[in-house]
């Protein structure tokens, strides 16, 4: 068993959520500024290019973060970062969707549309006509996002869960691609704070 994995925010997903696990596995390191991961024989591992791929002892070939960290929550259950109840699974899911689809999405549509567009124009469809608008939704799910939070130590309640790991990883990448965290989001930004001193955050940095 492997990690295909590279640098960028859903590598750093599925890596944070195996260091909290407590796990480990052996990982191959791909090219993706050099473009290994869109030609062959990368894409005979996966088709559609992206990166992190988890390649089980049988050959099957796990693409897509969620799908990946499903899979080891199956297996290594403990400590519970989806859930340990049906209703918590439910509940972290919801959190996990609304991240992705509120940030995660128009943050990275918005970089590759402006800042990423000359590594990206060539890979992927990019909308540089939309860019300006696609970080101003992120913008708007962040703060959202911030005045959900409420109280609580993380977004599902007040145990770690993946939609935190999801949301710190497009966070901190935001911050690199000229996307940073509003300060006026002060429940994020205190949140954020205690994500960057967990052990998974200080092993993928």
């Amino acid at each position: 068993m492997k990690l295909h994995t590279s640098i960028g925010p859903n590598p750093r997903l599925v890596n944070m959520f195996i260091a909290e696990k407590g796990w480990s596995l052996p990982k191959v390191e791909v090219d993706i500024i050099g473009g290994e991961n869109r030609r062959q024989p990368f894409l005979s591992i996966n088709p559609a290019g992206g990166t992190p791929v988890l390649e089980l002892d049988d050959g099957t070939a796990l693409a897509e973060t969620l799908a990946i960290c499903e899979w080891i929550e199956e297996t290594h259950p403990e400590p519970a970062l989806i859930g340990a109840t049906a209703r918590a699974r439910a509940v972290t899911r919801m959190w996990t969707r609304r991240v992705d689809l509120m940030v995660a999405q128009p943050l990275t549509a918005g970089f590759r549309g402006a800042e990423g567009l000359p590594l990206f124009k060539d890979r992927v469809r990019c909308l540089p006509q939309a860019a300006d608008d696609l970080k101003l939704a992120a913008r708007e799910g962040l703060a959202w996002l911030d005045r959900q939070l409420g109280e609580r130590a993380y977004l599902a309640g007040d145990t770690l869960s993946l939609a935190d790991l999801l949301l710190f990883c497009f966070v901190e990448f935001g911050a690199q691609v000229g996307q940073p965290l509003d300060p006026e989001n002060r429940r994020l930004a205190a949140w954020h704070a205690r994500m960057a001193s967990r052990p998974g955050a200080a092993a993928t940095a």
